[in-house]
């Protein structure tokens, strides 16, 4: 009896799940890409010509060598089924790039979330990219996976229509010969090309997994113009050479992923203008040290940026701290102790208090381990 049982309920589950189709989402964890939908905006939705390898959109950021500018932004402008794409708006025409120059934009992935992909073996295995695109300016665009280790391949798709949705698959050949190292250093890069000079697009297209010269041979430079935009949304990495459909996760799922890479306290989203960003004790009368302990586990040690006024609060005196630094005595990717230096006069040694943001909506405490 009990084994038929059994039975009974194995060929359900089966039933259930060829019903529901393994390539709409029954099976979860797929999706090696963090962010691919575009929704987690820490930093802020909007960056004018953002720096070199600065990072926009959680986990993407660009990197390029150009003589124009470039906006970055979080879009409403969607395929059905998404709610917000990442943007790129060109503000200062490059339409003749030199042979060095290039546009990327790039995620970058932790080596021991590609454990399953068995680089460097005779098991390795093929992966498959997956995205929706829209762009005014047609052409043959790019997408390429870099290993730590600098071998390179890269597929090419098309943009067939102006300003229409479209939906783009890629497929890898399996790299037998690159070993991943699986720590929490960077495994691969995947890169987004929208410009190349004459060094990247030589003929004919590299096929090998190699320390390649020819990378995007016949690169559309979306540079040329002020009035071209780039959309991009819905990205998804997996293995094998099917994709399948996009995986939908929960928004605080995809923070939570997000912030082991970044994390921010940020007074413009308090209730007023005093946002209290940890409780806190006076170690000398001009001295005070704090400590919170992180949503998540970061994937390292983070180092901290503050910024706007933050202040020494205990309950009788305000105080402006001048030097607010990553404590180095007990910090780590779980908690970090927060040392705040020079605090004007008033303070009182071992006295409790709270660092606050001082009465301004523009204090924040960023704490990065970006890759």
């Amino acid at each position: 009896m009990g084994k038929s049982k059994d039975l009974a309920e194995l060929a359900g589950v089966t039933s259930r799940l060829d019903t529901v189709g393994a390539s709409s989402g029954a099976l979860s964890n797929r999706n090696i890409i963090i962010n691919g939908a575009m929704d987690v905006a820490q930093r802020g939705t909007s960056f004018t010509n953002p720096s070199v390898s600065a990072y926009t959109l959680d986990r993407w950021s660009t990197v390029y060598s150009h003589d124009g500018a470039v906006d970055v932004s979080q879009s409403t402008t969607t395929p059905a089924g998404f709610k917000n794409s990442l943007k790129i708006d060109v503000t200062t025409a490059d339409s003749s790039l030199s042979s060095s120059q290039y546009y990327i934009l790039q995620q970058i992935i932790e080596g021991q979330n590609l454990s399953h992909l068995n680089y460097g073996s005779s098991d390795a295995k093929e992966v498959t990219v997956s995205f929706w695109v829209r762009s005014n300016k047609t052409g043959t665009y790019y997408v390429e996976i870099q290993t730590s280790g600098s071998q390179e391949l890269a597929r090419p798709y098309t943009i067939n229509t102006a300003n229409t949705w479209e939906h783009k698959t890629l497929t890898w050949i399996a790299n037998t010969d690159f070993t991943i190292t699986e720590t929490n250093a960077a495994g691969v890069i995947l890169y987004w090309w929208l410009a190349g000079g004459s060094a990247y697009t030589g003929s004919p297209l590299a096929t090998t997994w190699a320390n390649n010269t020819n990378r995007v041979t016949g690169q559309t430079n979306f540079l040329d113009s002020t009035s071209n935009e780039f959309y991009i949304t819905g990205v998804q990495l997996e293995v094998g050479d099917t994709a399948t459909d996009f995986e939908h996760r929960s928004f605080a799922d995809e923070l939570q992923r997000c912030q082991r890479y970044y994390y921010i306290m940020d007074s413009s989203t308090s209730n007023g203008s005093y946002l209290r960003y940890c409780n806190a004790f006076y170690k000398s009368a001009t001295a005070a040290e704090g400590v919170i302990h992180l949503p998540v586990e970061m994937r390292a040690t983070p180092t901290l940026t503050a910024s706007g006024t933050i202040a020494m609060y205990d309950g009788a005196n305000l105080l402006t701290i001048s030097t607010f630094v990553l404590g180095n005595d007990g910090s780590s990717n779980r908690i970090v102790v927060f040392d705040a230096n020079n605090i004007a006069s008033g303070g009182v040694q071992h006295r409790p208090g709270v660092f606050l943001s001082n009465a301004n909506t523009t204090s924040k405490v960023e704490l990065s381990s970006e890759l």
